[in-house]
Formats: C-alpha cells, structure tokens, sequence
C-alpha cells in the first residue's frame, strides 16, 4: 500500500515537471526573436535552424505544447485526487483541489515561464529538439482540433486565416526599432534612418519635391556669357534650361558638361552653345511613389528629374539627393546654403520657416506632427485652421501652440512653435 502511493506521488512530481517543461517551452518559443535566430541559423547553428522551423509552424506548435500541457495536468489531477481520497475520503477532493492548484501555479506556470522569459533564446534552444519530437507525435491531433476551432468559429462569422498578420512588416519592423529606441539600445539617428526607408513606399514625390517658384532654371535666349555666370555661380550642379514660358523645359545643364564644352572652345563663352550641350530632360508623376523613383533614379543612372502633374504641367523637380536625404537626413556640402529653416529658441520654442517640412521638423525634434493632409509647417497650420492666418494670430493643436510670425500675401513665411506642456505652470 505504502509502495503504491509513494509511485502515485512520483507519478504526480513526473507529471508537474512535465507541465512546467510544456509551459517554459510554450513561452520561450513564442518570445524568441525570430531575426536572432535566423542569424545564428546562418552562422550554422543547427538547433537555432530547428527553433526557426519550429516557428514557421507556429500555430502546429502552440497547439501541441497546450494538448501536451492539459493532458499532464489533467492526468497528475486525476492521480492526486484518488490519493487524497484514499488517504481522507471524501474530502480528500478538496484537499487534492488546493493542493493541486498551488503546485501547478507556482512549479508547473509562474517558475518556467519566468525562467524562460529571463533566458529566452538559450531556453528555446535547449528545449527544441524535445518539442520537435511533441509537436510529430501530437501533430495530427492539433490538425483536428484546429479544424474543430475554425469550424465552430466560422458558424459565429469569424473567419481565421492561418496566414494573415494583423501587422505587416513594415509595422512590425518599424515597432521594433522604436521600443528598441526607447531601450537605448538602438540610437535615435538610426532609428530615423530605419523608418526613412520603411517610408519611401508611402510617400510620393510631391511630398518631397522642389516646388517650381523656388527652382534655379537657366533662360536658353539669355546670352551665352551670361548662361555661363549663371552656372558657375550657382550651388547646383545640374539645372533645368527653359526657353519662353518658365514651365517650357527643353533641356538640363550639367556644370561639368558646359565646361567640357568651353574647353573645346578655347573657353570662349560668347560662343557657348547651350542648347548643343545640355540634355533632354525627364518628366516623371508627382503621384511616383519614392521607392520606385529612387529605382527609376538608379536603372537610367540619373540624378534629377522633372515634376509633372496629371495634365502634364510641370509642378517642380525631385533629385536623387532629396529621396536619399529623407533617409539618412540633410545632407549638406561645401555649396550648401546654411538655412535650415529651424531655429532653437531659449526659452524652449522653435521658429521656423513655413516651407519647412513637416517630416524635417518631426525628425529634428522627434515630434509626431501628422503628415497626411499636408507636407509643409504653414500647409499643416492652414489645414487645421482652415483659413489663411493674419500674422500674430495663434492656434493650438496636436499638443503645439502655433504663432504666425510672417506672411506675404496667402503665403505663411515664418511660424513660432512651442510644446503645451511647457507653458503649464506646476501647482
């Protein structure tokens, strides 16, 4: 008699161990970076390879570790209760129905699952081969209860597609990189350079284009000395070339072509032909969405292009620097003129120009200023006010307070910004 029950309580401390070993398994599996193991995978690790297959059928291997973890709690629930019943009769149920319950939650859920939250990959790896073997042997069993689930689920109009993601992988990435931000493990100039470029399939080029009132474009009809002037002092390399109306675009200038030019001429600009050296320019959609420009950018080996709306009137021009600079930030050089269009203030404020962007603003002060409805400060100031401001006047949204310092005309020119949060005052 006394045999017997002593093999039931080492039936019962088998069974808990096993159950806190499905528990363990089920969170390490689940909390595992898949990124992590794909890495050590390539480096040869055979049991990281093993980890990834394993997630690659996740919803196989969540089933089974919970078949595999109900049928042994269960089972040691089972043999516990007959023990107690045996030991003090019928109240023994009860007995056996605490005791159970504490066991379980502390040794068989709370210690596995935080030790395997504490050493997740090292975890993972160590019980992989184990569950492999699980997930064969309880794989068919899950097949069918999964089809159970969906079955009874689509009868209550919930349909669940074993392939869908409520997170693409833009978001997903996108998420990690900003919890890792605010970790301090990943810096904040690397975090924007990451979303720069999960960013260029969903901007397009009018968000980021040179408008046609701000382009440096050279007159063809000007006089020949006075179109090389124009280039050697401009900050631009290449520049478009008009000839009439300011929209009629015949051509671009590349200063290194023109000086190629004069060289074959004895450097003799009154004889400077610009309409002999310059090339046949590019007319690309303003709805171009930034990932393919910068495609298009790099098969014709191109670096500017101009803007063109849908009734093919050009709107301004984008340029292989600008798609780059929306990832790794400004990119300034010796020509570079130093107007940012952003100015700290003392008293914790920023002034700042109305044509800056808002995604330049948002990045440079890590600001969340929406970006949909317009693509410059003074844009988004007249979007929300749905008006033209006068100067002095003031509005507040978004957790800002917006103050119109300059306009000219129904252009906002100048705009001071300041956080909420800094002018309350503490009670």
């Amino acid at each position: 008699m006394l045999l017997s029950l002593w093999i039931i309580v080492i039936a019962i401390a088998f069974l808990l161990f096993l159950s806190a070993f499905f528990s363990g398994s089920e969170t390490a599996l689940t909390a595992v970076s898949r990124a992590k193991m794909h890495s050590m995978e390539k480096a040869g690790n055979r049991q990281a390879s093993l980890v990834s297959s394993l997630l690659g059928t996740q919803e196989k291997l969540i089933g089974s570790l919970l078949l595999s973890n109900n049928l042994v709690n269960i089972l040691a629930s089972a043999l516990a209760t007959s023990l107690f019943i045996s030991l003090f009769g019928d109240i023994g149920v009860v007995y056996a129905t605490l005791g159970m319950t504490i066991l379980v939650v502390i040794f068989a859920e709370v210690l596995p699952k935080s030790w395997a939250i504490s050493n997740t990959e090292r975890f993972a790896l160590t019980v992989a081969p184990a569950v492999n073997v699980v997930v064969m042997v309880f794989g068919p069993v899950t097949n069918i209860v999964t089809f159970i689930v969906r079955a009874v689920l689509r009868v209550f109009g919930i349909n669940l597609d074993e392939n869908s993601s409520l997170l693409s992988g833009h978001d997903e990435l996108r998420g990690t990189v900003d919890v890792l931000n605010r970790e301090g493990v990943v810096a904040k100039d690397d975090r924007d350079r990451v979303g720069g470029v999960l960013d260029l399939h969903e901007l397009e080029i009018e968000d980021i284009m040179l408008h046609r009132t701000a382009m440096s474009c050279i007159d063809a009809d000007d006089k020949p000395e006075e179109i090389v002037s124009q280039i050697l002092a401009s900050p631009h390399t290449r520049m478009p070339v008009f000839q009439g109306e300011n929209d009629n675009i015949i051509g671009i200038i590349h200063a290194k072509d023109m000086l190629r030019a004069l060289a074959e001429i004895d450097y003799d600009t009154k004889a400077f032909d610009i309409q002999k050296t310059m090339v046949e320019p590019w007319f690309v959609p303003e709805t171009t969405s930034l990932q393919d420009q910068l495609n298009a950018f790099l098969r014709r080996q191109a670096h500017i292009a101009l803007v063109v709306d849908e009734y093919g009137e050009v709107e301004g021009l984008v340029t292989l620097e600008d798609i780059l600079e929306e990832i790794v930030g400004e990119i300034a050089d010796e020509h570079d003129e130093e107007i940012s269009g952003l100015h700290l203030q003392v008293d914790g404020s920023v002034i700042v120009d109305g044509t800056l962007p808002i995604r330049d603003l948002n990045r440079a002060l890590d600001w969340q200023l929406p970006d949909e409805e317009a693509t410059t400060v003074a844009g988004l100031v007249i979007h929300e006010a749905q008006m033209i401001p006068e100067e002095k006047q003031t509005f507040t949204f978004y957790g800002k307070r917006f103050v119109v310092l300059g306009r000219e005309k129904n252009r906002i020119t100048q705009l001071r910004i300041r956080n909420l949060s800094a002018l309350q005052v503490p009670a």
